[in-house]
C-alpha cells in the first residue's frame, strides 16, 4: 500500500498521522494530475518515489523540505514529459 510506503520514508510507525498521510499523498497525486501526469498508478515506482518525496517535502519543518522539493518537482517534470504517463 502506498500509505505504507510514504509512513516508513516519514519514518512514522503510528496510525495516529495517517489522516494527514492520506491528505498528502492526495495532493501529490493531484499536483502530478495538473502538471500534466495522466496515468498515476499506486504500483509504479516512479509515482511511489514523487509520492514520498512530495510528503517528505510537506511533512514537518525540517531544513531537508527544500531538498526533497526540488527532488520532487525535477521528477514531477520528467514524468510529465514522458509519453508513459500520459493519456
Amino acid at each position: 500500500m502506498l500509505i505504507d510506503s510514504v509512513k516508513s520514508a516519514l519514518r512514522i510507525t503510528t496510525s495516529d498521522m495517517d489522516d494527514d498521510i492520506k491528505d498528502l499523498i492526495s495532493a501529490a497525486k493531484a499536483d502530478l494530475r495538473i502538471s500534466g501526469v495522466k496515468i498515476i498508478l499506486d504500483t509504479d515506482p516512479l509515482v511511489i518515489q514523487a509520492v514520498k518525496l512530495y510528503c517528505k517535502a510537506h511533512f514537518g519543518d525540517n531544513d531537508s523540505n527544500n531538498k526533497f522539493l526540488n527532488a520532487y518537482q525535477a521528477l514531477k517534470i520528467s514524468m510529465s514529459l514522458a509519453g508513459e504517463f500520459r493519456e
